[in-house]
């Protein structure tokens, strides 16, 4: 099962969706703390590649993706972490301050062997006019089809 939120408006600037996923969070997690591994089931059709051996350890780790569409690099700055359990981070160009906004993952395993993922999508600092557009137009059904794919992945893992 999938909730979702309302669609953000301009005052929306926070996306959230939850599923619970019939996988432990450790496998969950290892999927998500894999740069390598995000494109195969991103559901907002930002990522087109990210080279292999960038796993994620801790808050200060910094992981680079190329997008799809135009092939920009970005780095992807850790700035929450705890193993098995919620990363987060925030993108910026190549070697530029994060421009404000952050994609987040918590799993919080249930008593019957699941987990319950949350996928956030947080605009709220976002201070890139470029990037307005595509901020907007991340929705919780956007981070669903994420979850979906998320859940998909590790089934086939």
């Amino acid at each position: 099962m999938t909730h979702t939120d309302d669609a953000p408006t301009d005052d929306t600037k926070i996306v959230t969706a939850t599923r619970t996923i019939d996988a432990r969070a450790a496998a969950l997690f290892e999927l998500i703390a894999d740069p390598s591994r995000q494109p195969a089931w991103d559901g907002n059709d930002n990522l087109a590649h990210a080279d292999v051996g960038q796993r994620v350890h801790g808050v200060g780790d910094v992981f680079h993706t190329v997008l799809t569409g135009d092939g920009a690099v970005r780095d992807n700055h850790v700035v929450e972490f705890d193993e098995g359990r919620r990363i987060a981070w925030c993108p910026s160009d190549p070697g530029a301050e994060p421009a404000g906004h952050l994609w987040r993952w918590e799993l919080e395993p249930t008593s019957d062997g699941r987990t319950r993922v949350t996928h956030t999508y947080d605009w709220t600092h976002l201070n890139d006019p470029r990037r307005m557009n595509r901020a907007r137009s991340t929705t919780p059904e956007k981070l669903s089809v994420s979850l979906e794919n998320l859940a998909a992945a590790v089934e086939s893992d």
